[in-house]
Formats: C-alpha cells, sequence, structure tokens
C-alpha cells in the first residue's frame, strides 16, 4: 500500500469519520483510481469508523506542515 498527495486527495471531501467500507463506496462513486480503490482495501477494516485521512495515511501533510519549498 502507497499513497501520495495525489491519490490521498481523492478523499479529502469524504463523508468522514467513514468506516473503510463507507470509504470504498465514496472513492468508486466518485471516481477516483484504482490505486486509491487498492489502498483502501488493503487497511485492515475493524468495523470502526476513521475520523480523517490523516488515521490511514499518517504522514498525511496538513495546513500546519511548513514545506520547505513553499513559496512566501
Amino acid at each position: 500500500m502507497y499513497w501520495t498527495l495525489e491519490l490521498a486527495s481523492y478523499l479529502e471531501d469524504a463523508p468522514w469519520p467513514a468506516t473503510r467500507d463507507e470509504l470504498l463506496d465514496y472513492a468508486e462513486r466518485t471516481g477516483a483510481p484504482f490505486e486509491v480503490l487498492e489502498n483502501l482495501r488493503a487497511i485492515e477494516d475493524d468495523g470502526e469508523p476513521y475520523e480523517s485521512i490523516e488515521e490511514i495515511w499518517p504522514d498525511y501533510p496538513t495546513a500546519d506542515d511548513d514545506f520547505y519549498y513553499e513559496d512566501e
């Protein structure tokens, strides 16, 4: 399983909190790439909802992150 900013962007507007099955349904309905669906299928499904993309991909950059090349 691998995530990129582009792949994760397909889940930014997902209906959080959401279970894995809800995220899969959302990704399918919105036309997310095959890699997003495969990544979602690979995550642990304990039936509990995920609160945000950060729970799926802990390295997801947030607005608080300091980007080295960010324009000032």
